[in-house]
């Protein structure tokens, strides 16, 4: 069961003691406080776990401060919707809001190689409005002779020319829990010029000791990716790791199948299961289109696979778009052939943009055409 509270709760009450008061009183069931941080308002939410079958959710409904009492029905107890379509979903983190409504595009570098490049990067990002980009400097690899990212020595840097040029969140991906600690530490030497939004490769989706990890710090949000071998419903539980450790503040991205059934394509694209995500969870959904496409093939029409299935994707309503862009990809250390070329970054935003239009004009179709059958 999960009791919402009234927004911004003052936990310093003796209304709020007595509602603890209460809580520790119920035999066998155990609770955890988790906040939601929204743009103008935090809201609590009370996980009770345990023998809670017993509990009348309208006895739950009158304690000090619930504001609604929700009986978990499905998994993802956490991140699940629940029946619950109006509840609170999203976050605000370094005043970028994400939710199932937002959208944003986090251009960058696969893996951070020179200053000249990370700076021409953010630079060019400033230049059309954006304030996110994803940079790699630790990167897992196939092979034990592939470079794998600069790691802790390139963060100082990174965090500055961020900050140099407005970038408000950097997605970053994380492979062992010193990484977080390397992270904070370079952000407090820096001055905090930039938030870090922590990324779970899709070889660490059922790293649980690891999700444990990342779920027990609430500083950052984490963007966790899809497995490439294991079915979603086994990657959304593996998501709910990170939220039953404490941060909820998670983004679900979808970046392609390991399946021969792809070809010639990286891997099988799967951002129909965008809107199954949205479904199932609150968390927002991101997608993935340069590994999942794995290069910069275009066809006739003179578009890429990448643009393609990133309209794909926007359509279906994604709302955070990981995509790879290099300012000299043929000298990129990870992953050259997919990334996009600097000069295509208008291109394809402006694509976004229409992609974007599209779903929205779509939404409102679907709102009229719903109307009408009911009314």
């Amino acid at each position: 069961m999960i009791l919402i509270l009234e927004p911004n709760v003052d936990r310093s009450t003796d209304r709020f003691q007595q509602l603890l008061k209460h809580l520790d009183s119920l035999d066998n069931v155990e609770y955890s406080l988790h906040d939601v941080q929204g743009h103008e308002q935090v809201l609590t939410e009370v996980y009770l776990l345990g023998d809670t079958a017993r509990l009348s959710k309208e006895d739950m409904r009158n304690l000090p401060y619930v504001e609604r009492a929700v009986r978990v029905q499905e998994s993802y107890r956490i991140l699940g919707r629940h029946g619950e379509e109006d509840r609170q979903e999203g976050f605000t983190y370094n005043g970028v809001t994400f939710n199932q409504d937002t959208l944003h595009v986090f251009a960058g570098l696969c893996a951070v190689d020179t200053p000249e490049h990370v700076e021409i990067m953010m630079q060019a990002l400033q230049e059309h409005g954006e304030v996110c980009t994803r940079m790699g400097a630790y990167k897992p690899r196939t092979s034990p002779y592939s470079f794998q990212g600069h790691g802790a020595d390139c963060l100082p840097w990174v965090f500055e020319l961020a900050g140099k040029y407005g970038i408000k969140v950097i997605a970053m991906e994380v492979t062992h829990e010193r990484n977080i600690d390397e992270i904070n530490e370079a952000l407090e030497a820096t001055g905090h010029p930039t938030g870090v939004m922590l990324q779970i490769g899709t070889r660490n989706t059922q790293n649980f000791e690891l999700l444990k990890h990342v779920g027990r710090q609430k500083t950052h949000p984490v963007l966790f990716k899809r497995g490439f071998g294991i079915s979603l419903n086994e990657s959304l539980n593996a998501a709910e790791y990170l939220a039953s450790e404490g941060n909820p503040n998670v983004v679900f991205a979808l970046r392609g199948m390991k399946s021969g059934g792809g070809d010639p394509h990286r891997n099988m694209v799967d951002f129909a299961h965008v809107p199954v995500v949205k479904r199932l969870t609150r968390m927002p959904v991101c997608i993935d289109p340069s590994h999942s496409v794995g290069s910069r093939e275009g066809s006739p029409d003179g578009l890429s696979d990448v643009f393609h299935v990133t309209a794909q994707g926007v359509i279906s309503g994604a709302n955070l778009i990981l995509v790879d862009f290099h300012p000299k990809p043929a000298k990129a250390l990870v992953d050259g052939p997919q990334a996009l070329r600097m000069n295509e970054l208008a291109w394809f935003l402006e694509d976004v943009a229409i992609a974007r239009e599209a779903y929205l004009k779509r939404r409102q179709a679907a709102e009229k055409a719903l109307n009408k059958i009911k009314n």
